[in-house]
């Protein structure tokens, strides 16, 4: 190691990139093709020969100083033969935008002793957000945490208590959905940076909102990524020791699929898992598109699985799961894959839920069926009762999310009757899958807006139409209603938080639906009505013993006024058989109705 002050102890092998420890600073590397290795910034004035890295084993180089401070700018240059290269720190905490320079800094943030725990998985509900449209106010620049903060209280309102943030690691440019990460250990700048993305987890925490991060493993941006060839070996023109080097590195985002056979890059993955949950005190973890990590072709049809993207995944939740047991990591892979959520020791990927496409797709056909006669209650029946490894919460259910409201695809309210999504007919069903989405086994999960039926599909650069919320407060009032008894704020519905459901009653020619939640205490009856017609003194098969009250009604004239004149009461008891059960209840059910019934 060369440097013109003196020579210092170089930081132990576990440290990647720039270790602040006292008056020091060690970068440390990983480049096993270069033959020498600079670091070169401000606290040099960016001469290549004053810091010069010593070579370690296995391919990693460090180096100590006492010049670099935080705040500090660098990059290093890496030298192959008669190559060099500047290249950005692959684990800098922050860099100056994506094509610019690192950022020498710890992530030591005052957390005033932060001990939050995210609720029960069984109690969550999760509001997705995109933090860049969520609050943008101005039209000239993204949104920012601190914006989303500025909502913090709203969400609060709403009965939320969990978050879940597209992904903010520094991705190119300023405006993206974030899944073109160019730098996954450093927070994107437009958005407010690392000391941005504390605030915003410690004001959530303290308001008893956890925060979910969206991390993307299956590939690299594939703009503005120094990893890219980074030491300047490669193979086949491909990108380098970070990538796969054959047909295995292409994926629909670009040719840049990490190479998990390495294990210097599962270890990067792994550290970044880490660093959400240990210096973000984030809460839980989304992973995208993760068949794209165990199957070459995202398992389509006869697919070759990654044995070594499956380790990986397999080796991050274990040890997530042994050190954080509260932290939930979801999995988005739209297989319908037990193996996803099972546990590692039988076999399983580890994930503690994954998103469930057994519930979104056949609701969203169900509800933008133009005919009632046309609709299929078998579809959603399925939908309701579809388990993973018999566990309720072994998946993540929604109708909406920032896949299935854009790329071609609307709101539901527009599917439902494009052009018209503020009509009675597109507001009733859109809230009849607001209702299935919180009243069906699952943890559910809306988007940015869906509680005051947000029309307009998702874009980037797009701020949420939060002039719609005053059109539609008794909407929002609605969404806060069903929200709240499905977290337990409001209390007697404790059988929407339970593992068991029974269908009740399915009517294919009435298009009703009934279904009973079960737990311990405080079974929750459910009653959707799928068609266009009123229904008086409707029966339904019920125990003697359940006296059933009214305790949500959808088409409630307090939500609308467009809404129905029917009344609804309390369930009237007949001793006569319906539904294979000894007893009968007559409810009147509105049009495209969901009613909630508890026993107090």
């Amino acid at each position: 190691m060369k440097n013109d002050s003196t020579t210092y102890p170089i930081a132990p092998s576990s440290g990647m990139g720039a270790i602040i420890e006292e008056n020091f600073t060690t970068f440390r590397v990983w480049a096993p093709h270069a033959n020498r290795i600079a670091v070169t910034g401000d606290f040099n004035e960016w001469n290549p020969d004053d810091l010069e890295l010593e070579a370690e084993e296995n391919g990693y180089w460090a180096g100590t100083t006492d010049k670099a401070k935080k705040g500090d700018q660098y990059k290093f240059l890496i030298h192959n033969g008669d190559q060099s290269f500047y290249r950005n720190d692959p684990y800098a905490f922050e860099v100056t935008n994506s094509d610019g320079n690192s950022i020498v800094r710890d992530l030591n943030f005052d957390w005033e002793n932060d001990e939050f725990q995210l609720p029960s998985w069984n109690s969550l509900v999760i509001y997705e957000l995109h933090v860049g449209t969520f609050n943008r106010k101005n039209p000239d620049q993204v949104g920012t945490f601190d914006d989303v903060i500025e909502k913090l209280d709203y969400l609060k309102g709403l009965g939320i208590n969990c978050i879940e943030l597209l992904p903010v690691a520094e991705f190119a440019g300023g405006i993206s959905w974030g899944y073109n990460p160019a730098h996954p250990f450093a927070i994107e700048q437009d958005y407010g940076g690392p000391e941005g993305l504390f605030r915003l987890v410690k004001a959530a925490h303290q308001r008893g909102i956890g925060v979910i991060m969206d991390v993307v493993y299956n590939h690299l941006g594939p703009s503005d990524v120094d990893l890219w060839q980074f030491d300047g070996w490669h193979e086949n023109d491909k990108g380098g020791i970070y990538f796969y080097n054959d047909h295995r590195s292409a994926t629909p985002w670009g040719d840049t699929r990490p190479d998990y056979g390495r294990a210097e890059v599962r270890q990067y993955f792994r550290d970044n898992a880490l660093m959400w949950i240990e210096k973000y005190h984030c809460d839980g973890l989304r992973m995208d598109a993760t068949s794209y990590i165990r199957y070459e072709g995202g398992g389509l049809g006869f697919d070759t699985e990654i044995l070594e993207g499956i380790t990986m995944m397999r080796d991050i939740n274990a040890e997530i799961r042994s050190k954080y047991p509260n932290t939930i990591t979801v999995a988005e892979d739209l297989k319908a894959d037990n193996i996803v959520t099972a546990d590692v020791g039988n076999g399983g990927l580890g994930y503690g839920t994954q998103w469930d496409m057994k519930f979104v797709h056949p609701v969203r056909e169900v509800l933008t069926t133009m005919q009632d006669d046309d609709r299929d209650l078998q579809k959603i029946v399925d939908a309701i009762t579809y388990k993973y490894n018999n566990d309720a919460f072994n998946r993540v259910i929604y109708t909406e999310s920032h896949d299935e409201v854009a790329n071609g695809k609307a709101r539901v309210p527009e599917e439902i009757q494009p052009g018209d999504a503020e009509s009675v007919f597109a507001k009733k069903r859109a809230i009849l899958g607001m209702a299935l989405v919180m009243t069906s086994p699952g943890i559910p999960m809306i988007f940015q807006g869906q509680e005051f039926l947000e029309d307009g599909y998702f874009q980037d650069s797009v701020q949420l139409n939060w002039d719609k919320l005053e059109r539609m407060e008794g909407i929002d009032h609605l969404s806060t209603d069903l929200i709240k008894l499905r977290t337990g704020i409001n209390p007697g519905a404790d059988g929407l938080r339970g593992q068991h459901t029974e269908i009740v009653h399915c009517n294919s020619e009435t298009k009703i639906l009934a279904f009973k939640r079960i737990t311990d205490k405080n079974p929750v009856l459910v009653v959707l009505n799928f068609c266009n017609k009123d229904y008086q003194d409707y029966g339904i098969g019920i125990l003697e013993q359940m006296d059933w009250k009214i305790k949500f009604n959808s088409t409630w004239k307090g939500y609308d006024e467009e809404f129905s004149d029917l009344q609804v009461q309390d369930v009237h008891k007949l001793h006569e058989a319906t539904d294979q059960k000894e007893w009968t209840g007559k409810i009147n059910i509105p049009a495209y109705a969901a009613l909630i019934y508890t026993l107090n």
